[in-house]
C-alpha cells in the first residue's frame, strides 16, 4: 500500500492497488467516516482517491492509472499518468509523450468529468529536466489561450462526437488516440459552451451533437478563443451546426471555440 497527502487549502489522500482487499474494507470505511467528518471542524475541502473497487461508486474518487473512459461517468474520477512514457521519475534515454498528446488527454478527460493528474520526473538535484520543462510550457501556452474552457468548466450533456474510438481502461494512454478535426469534446461554464476540436480544422467545422440537445436560435456569437479575427461566421440548420474556421489558428494541437447563448454576460 503506498499514500500520498498534499496539504494546502484543502486535504487530499490518494490510495494506490491492494487495499482494495477484503480485508482492509472495515478500516477504510472508518477512514473515509473520520475524514469526512474531520472536514466539517476544519471547514476545508476533502478527497480520497483510489483505484479498482476499493470504495463504492460515488463514496470517492476514482483514479485510472495512465487510462482514459470511453463514456461519461455519473460522477468525478481522475487520471494518473507521466510525461514519460516508461517511468514515473528520473531515467536516462526516457520516451517522452508529447505536448499535444497531454493536451489532447486533458480535454477528452475533462469534457468526460475527468481531471489529470499529470507526473514530473525531477533529477536527484530536484531539477527538472529540460524536455520536460520544454513540455510543460507548451502545454501552458496552450492553457495561456484556452484555459477558461478548461478551468472552472462542467461537462454538456454529451462529452463529444467524432469517429475515433476511445478505449476504457488502464495504461492505455501510450497509445494515444488518432484524432481528426471531426472529433468534437465540450465543456460549458454560465451560458457559455465551449467545442474543442481535437486536430486543428481546416476551412470549417460541422458539429452535430446539438440536434435535440439545443436551441440553435439561442446562440448569440461564436469565437475561436485567443483570436483576434472577432465573432465567427456559423449557419445553423435544423440537425447541425457549422462554423467557418479562421485561416490563422492562435494556437497549436486543439483549437476551441466559445458559443455565447442568450443570457451571457
Amino acid at each position: 500500500m503506498s499514500w500520498w497527502i498534499s496539504i494546502s487549502l484543502n486535504f487530499y489522500v490518494w490510495f494506490d492497488w491492494w487495499i482494495e482487499q477484503a480485508v482492509f474494507e472495515p478500516y477504510l470505511q472508518k477512514f473515509a467516516a473520520f475524514y469526512y467528518n474531520r472536514s466539517q471542524v476544519w471547514q476545508r475541502g476533502v478527497a480520497i482517491n483510489f483505484k479498482n473497487e476499493t470504495f463504492p461508486e460515488g463514496t470517492a474518487v476514482y483514479d485510472i492509472e495512465r487510462g482514459h473512459l470511453s463514456q461519461l461517468p455519473k460522477y468525478f474520477w481522475q487520471t494518473d499518468t507521466s510525461i514519460s512514457k516508461t517511468s514515473w521519475g528520473y531515467i536516462k534515454n526516457p520516451q517522452y509523450k508529447t505536448a499535444g498528446e497531454i493536451i489532447r488527454a486533458l480535454v477528452d478527460i475533462v469534457s468526460k468529468n475527468g481531471s489529470l493528474l499529470l507526473n514530473v520526473g525531477p533529477r536527484p538535484d530536484g531539477t527538472i529536466p529540460e524536455e520536460e520543462e520544454a513540455i510543460l510550457r507548451e502545454i501552458g501556452a496552450w492553457l495561456a489561450v484556452n484555459g477558461e474552457a478548461i478551468y472552472g468548466t462542467r461537462p454538456w450533456q454529451v462529452f463529444g462526437e467524432g469517429p475515433t474510438p476511445v478505449s476504457s481502461g488502464k495504461f492505455k494512454d501510450n497509445k494515444p488516440a488518432a484524432y481528426t478535426f471531426q472529433d468534437i469534446r465540450f465543456t460549458c461554464k454560465g451560458n457559455s459552451l465551449y467545442a474543442f476540436c481535437l486536430d486543428l480544422p481546416r476551412n470549417e467545422i460541422i458539429i452535430k451533437s446539438f440536434k435535440s440537445r439545443l436551441n440553435l436560435a439561442k446562440i448569440v456569437e461564436i469565437h475561436m478563443l485567443g483570436s483576434l479575427g472577432g465573432p465567427l461566421i456559423w449557419y445553423p440548420n435544423e440537425n447541425e451546426l457549422k462554423i467557418i474556421v479562421p485561416d490563422e489558428k492562435p494556437c497549436e494541437h486543439v483549437c476551441t471555440f466559445k458559443i455565447l447563448l442568450e443570457g451571457s454576460d
